[in-house]
């Protein structure tokens, strides 16, 4: 077995919605749960995602107001930028 290799906690962070949808290659899952071994920061951001999910996964997009998803996209934006 090949030993995972290192995944910065920015690109972490970048594919935790992967992680979570369960589309990561076997590789990648491999090197995400290397890092979380190894740092308890994501850990932390990573129980916080899946509690912000639990809260707003019943939230439809068509029940919120226009410009509440516009500033959630805007955020979502200016988060990758």
């Amino acid at each position: 077995m090949s030993v995972p290799r290192d995944v910065a906690c920015r690109e972490l962070v970048d594919l935790v919605t992967d992680y979570f949808e369960g589309v990561l290659t076997p590789e990648e899952v491999a090197a995400v749960e290397a890092h979380l071994d190894q740092c308890p920061g994501c850990r932390a951001y990573l129980v916080q995602m899946r509690a912000t999910i639990a809260a707003t996964g019943a939230v439809r997009v068509d029940t919120l107001p226009d410009d509440a998803v516009a500033d959630l996209l805007d955020a979502f934006r200016r988060s990758r930028g």
